[in-house]
């Protein structure tokens, strides 16, 4: 917590003082200690996924000022940061291209050129573990999955983003990725990708509707293909519950105890989701399952970008992205919904003024424009910057604009109980199973009162 706090004061004054402040001009070369290790060019399959290499994108005379399209830090070319050591963690597919990144930026900006910067192998989905476990041991900057921020803020493992770099945060990228970045109203990161989540791809000669659910089963049923969808899964099953208008959602304390769980699953709301879900169950041609790798003889599947490739090969000229279609129940459509996730860099607190403005810098310069773009011609990790996402060749992505239409339907991903999701799959297994086909509407709002009141226990 003093870290916190100090980190918060620290960034507010020293953010201030960096654009005023002036200084002698550091002209040291940036060491080249970043060694190149393995470069996994495979989109994370995880839940990351997207952006790529741009050396000279990284020329600007300010943090980050001209190339992140943005004036957050003023022209600080004169100001002397002296010398010291950065630690950045990220996925290893992006390891070398950050490394490449960092030097171009250093090269551009000799005012940060005093500092060695390794760059280490650490996914999202471990980042936040060891930053929680070893604040002061972890990385300088590091990416992490936003359903870890506020265990992170919790931790005092993040330093708050504050003043212009706060306002470039909210400005530069989309709402979702924007929001998936703050906690109590404070912005703690800078989002570099939104792109996990899920939506539907689909064999164009069969599926002759992509909006209806309705329609797409029946298109399935009649050419003997399968739909694809995993109801028994907390990360799929709230598309039914969320598109109904359903919420779901859990509050934390500063120490990461749940305190509170926000739901309304046992309602007239939740009684549609379901039924649509035993709907859809009921059908021959619904197959329980979201992984390309295990999918046969299927006309559509709910699944995310990195089993793009896959998909291609299978579907190849009838190939076709859509964001998830509505459902109807009782004579009422709803759009199905979902989770929907984003990657973030964040700060480690500093105690060293110049260290934290350098740190500041790299992770705006890391989370720019055109670094964003250059990661996805890399990689394929989509963008979360509004522009980025606006080029041609992220437009020409099937999959991706199918994903940015779906997650505007979504909510992004908190944190939520492990037991939460065992629940989640007991109630999609009790589906498959056949044991709600003839329920009336008030057994299944006992199901669903169940779950609720379980739902809530955990945050007791």
């Amino acid at each position: 917590m003093k870290k916190r706090v100090l980190a918060l004061v620290m960034s507010t004054a020293m953010i201030a003082s960096v654009l005023t402040a002036c200084g002698g001009k550091n002209d040291t070369p940036a060491q080249d200690t970043n060694s190149n290790t393995t470069n996994n060019d495979a989109p994370a399959a995880d839940s990351a996924n997207n952006d790529a290499p741009a050396a000279d994108s990284a020329n600007n005379d300010a943090p980050a000022a001209d190339s992140a399209g943005d004036d957050a830090a003023a022209d600080n070319s004169n100001v002397d940061y002296g010398t010291g050591e950065i630690t950045i963690w990220v996925a290893e597919n992006v390891q070398t291209f950050t490394q490449n990144q960092i030097k171009a930026f250093q090269e551009a900006n000799p005012q940060y050129a005093g500092y060695t910067v390794t760059v280490e192998p650490v996914g999202e989905g471990d980042a936040a573990t060891n930053m929680i476990t070893d604040v002061e041991g972890g990385a300088d900057i590091y990416g992490f999955a936003q359903d870890q921020l506020a265990r992170l803020v919790s931790s005092g493992a993040i330093m708050p983003v504050v003043g212009d770099y706060a306002t470039w945060v909210a400005e530069q990228n989309d709402a979702g990725a924007a929001a998936a970045a703050v906690v109590g109203g404070t912005t703690y990161a800078f989002p570099i990708t939104s792109d996990n989540g899920y939506f539907m791809y689909y064999d164009k000669s069969v599926v002759t509707d992509p909006t209806s659910l309705d329609q797409i089963v029946k298109d399935c049923e009649a050419a003997g293909k399968g739909f694809y969808m995993e109801i028994n899964s907390g990360w799929y099953q709230p598309a039914f519950f969320f598109g109904a208008g359903c919420t779901l959602t859990y509050d934390a304390d500063d120490a990461g105890n749940f305190t509170a769980c926000n739901t309304d699953y046992a309602s007239d709301k939740g009684l549609a989701a379901l039924k649509a879900i035993i709907n859809l169950h009921k059908s021959p041609a619904f197959v329980n399952g979201s992984a390309a790798s295990n999918a046969t003889n299927f006309a559509a599947i709910i699944d995310g970008t990195w089993d793009a490739e896959a998909i291609k090969g299978v579907l190849g000229d009838n190939y076709a992205c859509a964001k998830l279609p509505k459902f109807t129940v009782d004579g009422t459509d709803y759009q199905l919904g979902g989770f929907g996730g984003f990657k973030l860099l964040g700060v480690k607190p500093q105690t060293d003024a110049n260290k934290m403005q350098v740190c500041m810098a790299m992770a705006q310069f890391l989370s720019s424009e055109e670094t964003q773009l250059a990661r996805y011609k890399e990689v394929s990790w989509g963008p979360s910057n509004v522009a980025a996402q606006q080029s041609s060749d992220v437009q020409a992505d099937e999959a991706l604009s199918a994903l940015a239409e779906q997650l505007a339907e979504t909510i992004p991903q908190g944190q939520y109980p492990n037991d939460y999701w065992s629940l989640a799959t007991a109630l999609g297994d009790s589906v498959i199973a056949g044991e709600y086909d003839n329920a009336s509407d008030d057994e299944l709002m006992a199901v669903l009162q169940e779950f609720q009141s379980t739902c809530q226990s955990y945050a007791q």
